[in-house]
């Protein structure tokens, strides 16, 4: 090799060594995300590390939508190898990630949850429809015209329905960046919503219209937003009986000696009813993980094994125990197959 071509094979080998110690200087998993999957993941993140013996994954409750901008920001050891979600990533989430180097994602879909409307056990529980659900936190609702919006005048629940009880309208949910805020909105509001001829023929004429309407909240003090600790709106609905809250079945579960689930439209949330779907507001769980970390930031690959193994997300699972909702037999037999062989998703489909 000549002089010429040794200063840059030199600085080449160097940069390349440098990029490697960057992304391989951290030596514990980092995953952020969903509130509602977050404590799936430590219970996993907990068995891996005492079965491994590698340091236990450090997991971080930012939200699904928080998550998904750390975990497509980049890549390396400062970003994110892994990212809960409560709903499937968005087609703009994808786009990011693929413009910030983050090419190559692997979509696995670990289960279902469903999202609750609950109360303290101190009171009669809330028979709810998800049209209830709307006219009492929708920040316009139909007018006394065909095609009038108003805004909100409800402040009790009586005023929505005359069946309800004369209680006051205050609900605690999610804000923004949360998947069940926006599951909770796609499912529940929006399901309310298209209970109005007109406003349901708006999804197909003018779908921006549309979900302005159904999914905006009002922000007159009557929907309250607690933050990502689903474990806080827990405590508040003990301490203020006249609120319910929004959020995920495995809270509920987890809690049944302080807080009861509102039957909706006569279904009460269950494992059962969340499984086969004859709950109105139930929803897939994710996690996504950086093809491009696997192999450097130690215990990746393991970590997922763990996760996507018959003894975790199984039917006798011990996610099974923590509330979570397992994915049918052959759809957890493929989806563990996929996450082994590390097939990246496209993109196709998302919205």
């Amino acid at each position: 090799m000549t002089k010429r071509n040794i200063v840059p094979a030199l600085l080449l080998g160097l940069t390349s060594l440098a990029a490697t110690s960057v992304v391989s200087a951290r030596e514990s998993i980092e995953v952020v995300g969903s509130s509602t999957v977050y404590p799936f993941s430590t219970v996993v993140a907990e068995r891996y590390g005492r079965a491994s013996g590698k340091p236990t994954p450090k997991i971080e409750a930012t939200g699904s939508g928080g998550g998904m901008k750390l975990f497509c920001s980049g890549v390396g050891s400062n970003y994110p190898d892994i990212t809960n979600s409560s709903r499937r990533m968005k087609a703009s989430e994808f786009s990011l990630c693929q413009s910030n180097g983050v090419k190559d994602v692997i979509e696995v879909q670990i289960g279902f949850d469903g999202i609750v409307i609950a109360n303290s056990v101190a009171v009669d529980p809330l028979p709810l429809s998800r049209k209830d659900i709307f006219l009492a936190l929708a920040a316009k609702v139909p007018g006394a015209k065909a095609g009038e919006l108003i805004d909100n005048p409800y402040t009790s629940w009586r005023d929505v329905n005359a069946a309800l009880p004369n209680v006051a309208i205050e609900v605690l949910g999610p804000p923004p960046t949360s998947g069940t805020r926006d599951a909770f909105s796609e499912l529940a509001m929006e399901g309310g919503c298209k209970q109005f001829a007109w406003i349901a023929a708006l999804s197909k004429t003018n779908e921006s219209a549309f979900k302005e309407i159904c999914h905006t909240v009002r922000e007159d003090g009557r929907y309250i937003e607690a933050g990502e600790n689903d474990n806080l709106i827990v405590q508040k609905l003990e301490a203020n009986k006249a609120a319910v809250g929004v959020f995920g079945f495995s809270f509920l579960d987890q809690n049944a000696d302080k807080v009861q689930g509102s039957p909706i439209e006569s279904v009460e949330p269950s494992f059962e009813s969340i499984a086969d779907k004859t709950y109105p507001i139930s929803r897939p769980l994710y996690f996504y993980v950086k093809k491009a970390h696997i192999g450097v930031i130690p215990g990746v690959e393991g970590f997922l094994r763990e996760f996507t193994s018959e003894k975790a997300w199984g039917e006798e699972g011990y996610l099974a125990e923590k509330g979570m909702i397992p994915l049918p037999a052959d759809v957890r037999a493929q989806a563990a197959k996929d996450t082994k062989a590390l097939v990246v998703m496209t993109g196709d489909g998302l919205k």
